[in-house]
């Protein structure tokens, strides 16, 4: 188990590379003339699936590594180099590449049913949550520190309904300005926890950097 400090750190760094502001216009660009009860449909659908899909990642991310015979420090560059590409995106308020292309958005916008797709992954439930969940996985061992992070996700999952259940409301009272903001503050700060996670896999592959 790990100190109340660290899963407070797991909890920013995967509240920041989910983003559930910066979602908003995206959810609302893509539910154009929905009633308000199809729009919190989609809403409860995209929450449940993208959490879904995390603890699919807590659960399986071990697995899936042995399989394909990566080591845990390189996962943890790659999936570094990863988070740093989207901070860095949401420095300027814009949605990576790595997340979604211009042609994957093209195409989701001709989509009628977009709660699972795109809209739970790879939007909000993509490589870097996915990344940040098993690369967060491995710093313990026990039973104890897998059920903190699935409790971790649920209340995430939970703020990212409630977003999106509020969007109009929220995106009403902070506007394109407000929300870019936020998402800046959260690029920033996921951007140094990316930095950290680089390190310590480079730490790992490297055993002399740690002296």
């Amino acid at each position: 188990m790990l100190d109340d400090t660290e899963y407070v750190k797991i909890f920013v760094a995967l509240l920041a590379v989910i983003n559930p502001l910066g979602a908003l216009s995206i959810f609302i660009a893509l539910t154009p003339g929905k009633e308000k009860a199809a729009r919190k449909k989609i809403a409860k659908i995209a929450a449940f699936s993208a959490t879904l899909i995390l603890l699919m990642a807590l659960i399986a991310g071990e697995w899936i590594l042995e399989i394909f015979g990566i080591s845990v420090s390189s996962f943890r560059v790659g999936g570094g180099i990863l988070i740093l590409l989207m901070a860095i995106s949401m420095l300027q308020a814009e949605l990576s590449p790595t997340v979604q292309t211009k042609e994957e958005a093209e195409e989701s916008n001709k989509k009628h049913d977009i709660a699972v797709v795109p809209l739970a992954t790879p939007l909000l439930a993509g490589p870097g949550g996915i990344s940040t969940v098993v690369v967060e996985a491995y710093k313990g061992t026990n039973l104890g520190h897998e059920l903190l992070l699935g409790l971790i996700i649920i209340i995430i999952g939970f703020c990212l309904w409630m977003a999106l259940h509020l969007a109009p409301l929220i995106s009403q009272r902070l506007s394109v300005t407000g929300i870019n903001i936020f998402t800046r503050i959260m690029g920033l700060i996921l951007a140094a926890i990316a930095v950290e996670i680089i390190a310590n896999g480079l730490k790992g592959l490297f055993p002399a950097l740690a002296g």
